[in-house]
C-alpha cells in the first residue's frame, strides 16, 4: 500500500504548567513552566508529535520553521533540517529556548530543529507499526534508569499557597525529600542541585545522603555558579563520594583547571551544549561526561551521533532534563533505549510535575526506570482535554517567557565571583 507522508500542516500549541518554587543558582523556577506541543500532520492523516520550549522568540522561529517544511516528506530529514536552518538564517537574537538565565549556548537550528524531527520520527513510526527505538538502531535495553534531581527549596511561591513538599533549606530536609522520591519512584542515582546556598551546606549535604543512601550514586550540580578554586576544594573533599561533578565553574577552560585538579568526574549540560563544543572539550580534557539533550542536539538522529562521538573519545554520557512533560519524556526514553553505552542513570524532572498532556499509563516510573513503550510510534497519545486546559492556562496566565531571575531568593548563597569563562 502506497502512503503519503508530505506534511500538509503543523500546529504548535504553547501550554503552562504549575511548578514548585525550586531554587538554582540563577534565581528560583517560575510558578510555570512554558512548553509547547508540536503536531505535525501528514497528508495520509498521520499525525506525529514533539514537546519544545515556548518562550515568545522561540514560538516565532518554530513557526517560521513550519512555515518551511510545508509539503516535505517525513522522511527526508537531511533536507528539513536544511530547510529550517535556511528560515532561521537572519534570525541573529537571543537564543529564547526557555534557557534565560543560564550560559548555555548552542544552535537555534538545532533547537528548532528537534521537536519536528521527534514528530516525524512518530509518523516513520506509526506508518511502519514500529516504535522509535526501532528507528534509531533497535532498543538495546527494555528500561530506561532514571535518577532523582533533587533541589532546595521554598514551601511555595510567594504569596501562593505552600505545596505538598514543604520547605527544603538545610541536609535534613533534603534528605527527607530524596526519601520521598526513591519510595514514590525507585530512583537508583541521585542529583541535589548546587550553587544555592554556601558550599560549605552543600558540601553537608552530600555528605547526609551519603550516610542517608549508602551505595547509591550522587551528583551534585551547581549550573557553573562556583570559581575555580571553590570548584577544587569541593571536589577534593567528595572524592570518592560523587559520582559526577556537573558544571561546578563556567566554560570551557574553567573546567579544563578544575577537571585537572581533582579525580571526580565533571559533566556538563551548559558548556558543552552543541557539536561546536566537543573538539575544544576533548583537547582540554574539560569534561568527562556529556549531559545529552535531545532538545538541546537537534533531535533523536543527531543525539545518536553525540553518543558515537562520546564512544570515540572515551567520554561518558548521560541526559540532561529540564522540566517536560510525556511527549519529551517518551522522546527521552526511546532514545536512551537505542543508545548503547549510557553508563549513567538519565535525569528527570517529573516527581515535580502535576499536570500532563498524554493520556496515562503508558509512562510510568517502576524501580526507578521507565519502560520503553513498545506502541507505534512513540507510544503516547495526546489528551485534548488536558492540553486545552493547560493552553488556557497559558493564554489566563499572560505568561509568554520563563526566566527563573527575576524573584529573588532568601537563601544564603555565597555570592562568590566566578573566575573562569568560555
Amino acid at each position: 500500500m502506497t502512503t503519503d507522508l508530505r506534511i500538509t500542516g503543523v500546529r504548535i500549541t504553547p501550554v503552562a504548567f504549575r511548578e514548585p518554587a525550586l531554587l538554582h543558582a540563577a534565581g528560583v523556577h517560575d510558578p510555570f513552566v512554558l512548553r509547547a506541543i508540536v503536531e505535525v500532520d501528514t497528508a495520509d492523516g498521520l499525525v506525529g508529535l514533539g514537546e519544545t520550549y515556548a518562550d515568545e522568540r522561540h514560538l516565532r522561529r518554530l513557526r517560521a520553521a513550519a512555515d518551511a517544511i510545508s509539503c516535505a516528506d517525513v522522511y527526508a530529514l537531511g533536507a528539513m533540517y536544511r530547510k529550517v536552518a535556511e528560515a532561521l538564517a537572519h534570525d541573529n537574537g537571543p537564543d529564547g529556548s526557555g534557557l534565560t538565565g543560564t550560559i548555555a549556548a548552542g544552535s537555534a537550528v538545532d533547537r528548532v530543529f528537534s521537536p519536528f524531527e521527534v514528530a516525524c520520527l512518530d509518523i516513520q513510526g506509526k506508518a511502519a507499526g514500529r516504535p522509535v527505538s526501532d528507528l534509531l538502531g533497535g532498543a538495546v535495553r527494555d528500561r530506561v534508569p532514571f535518577g532523582a534531581c533533587l533541589f532546595p527549596k521554598w514551601a511555595g511561591h510567594p504569596g501562593a499557597e505552600p505545596d505538598g513538599w514543604g520547605e527544603a533549606l538545610d541536609p535534613d530536609a533534603i534528605v527527607a525529600q530524596a526519601h520521598r522520591m526513591i519510595q514514590d519512584h525507585g530512583f537508583s542515582a541521585i542529583k541535589l542541585k548546587g550553587g544555592v546556598r554556601h558550599p560549605e551546606e552543600e558540601i553537608q549535604t552530600v555528605l547526609a545522603l551519603r550516610d542517608a543512601f549508602p551505595g547509591v550514586p550522587l551528583r551534585l550540580d551547581t549550573d557553573a555558579a562556583w570559581s575555580v578554586d571553590t570548584s577544587i576544594e569541593v571536589a577534593r573533599r567528595l572524592e570518592g563520594v560523587l559520582e559526577y561533578l556537573e558544571d561546578p565553574t563556567p566554560g570551557l577552560d574553567g573546567m579544563a583547571h578544575v577537571a585537572r585538579e581533582t579525580g571526580v568526574p565533571l559533566a556538563t549540560d551548559l558548556c558543552g551544549v552543541a557539536f561546536g563544543h566537543l573538539a575544544p572539550s576533548v583537547e582540554r580534557r574539560s569534561v568527562a561526561v556529556v549531559l545529552a539533550d535531545h532538545h538541546h542536539w537537534g533531535g533523536l538522529h543527531r543525539s545518536r551521533l553525540l553518543a558515537g562521538i562520546c564512544d570515540t573519545f572515551g567520554m561518558g554520557l548521560s541526559m540532561h532534563s529540564h522540566s517536560h512533560l510525556g511527549v519529551s519524556l517518551a522522546a527521552m526514553t526511546h532514545l536512551a533505549a537505542a543508545t548503547p553505552d549510557l553508563p549513567y542513570a538519565c535525569d528527570t524532572h517529573w516527581p515535580w510535575k502535576t499536570e500532563e498532556v498524554v493520556v496515562p499509563g503508558v509512562l510510568s516510573f517502576a524501580d526507578g526506570a521507565v519502560r520503553v513503550p513498545g506502541g507505534p510510534g512513540l507510544g503516547v497519545e495526546l489528551d485534548r482535554d488536558a492540553l486545552a486546559r493547560l493552553h488556557e492556562q497559558y493564554i489566563v496566565r499572560g505568561l509568554r517567557n520563563r526566566d527563573g531571575t527575576g524573584q529573588p531568593r532568601r537563601t544564603g548563597r555565597s555570592h562568590e565571583k566566578k573566575t573562569s569563562r568560555r
